[in-house]
């Protein structure tokens, strides 16, 4: 299970280009029944009230969601579905991303997002370069 990064993985985010846009991709596996602060909810509405709670903190680092969908059919691969949603996140900057991250109030509601994902992965994207 990984929902929190490793120390090694913020220094590489730190360490990246901190002044181009930068989509995050969230891959999400919620479990069944949420537990500590959101428990008695399902996953999935333990981490809809978080994605309702970080609104605010996204929009104020000029971050916005790009696209949310939930995972129906494997196609390729395995049979069984490993992520139940998928999130494209964009903000400004790497650093708008962190200090978001970062903020003592954000990190307050997080702990519904941890009330609510077996797992997730996050990924720094951009746009693919022309290397020739």
């Amino acid at each position: 299970m990984s929902i929190t990064p490793t120390q090694s993985q913020i220094e590489a985010l730190v360490a990246g280009p901190q002044n181009e846009p930068v989509q995050m991709l969230n891959l999400l596996r919620f479990k069944e029944r949420a537990d500590g602060v959101d428990a008695g909810l399902s996953g999935i509405e333990a981490y809809e009230r978080y994605g309702r709670e970080t609104g605010p903190f996204l929009e104020a680092v000029g971050g916005r969601v790009l696209q949310a969908v939930e995972a129906r059919q494997m196609v390729i691969g395995p049979e069984a579905l490993e992520w139940d949603m998928v999130l494209l996140v964009e903000y400004p900057s790497r650093a708008k991303f962190l200090e978001m991250a970062m903020n003592p109030d954000y990190l307050k509601i997080h702990e519904h997002r941890e009330a609510a994902l077996a797992d997730s992965r996050l990924i720094a994207c951009g746009p693919i370069s022309s290397g020739g």
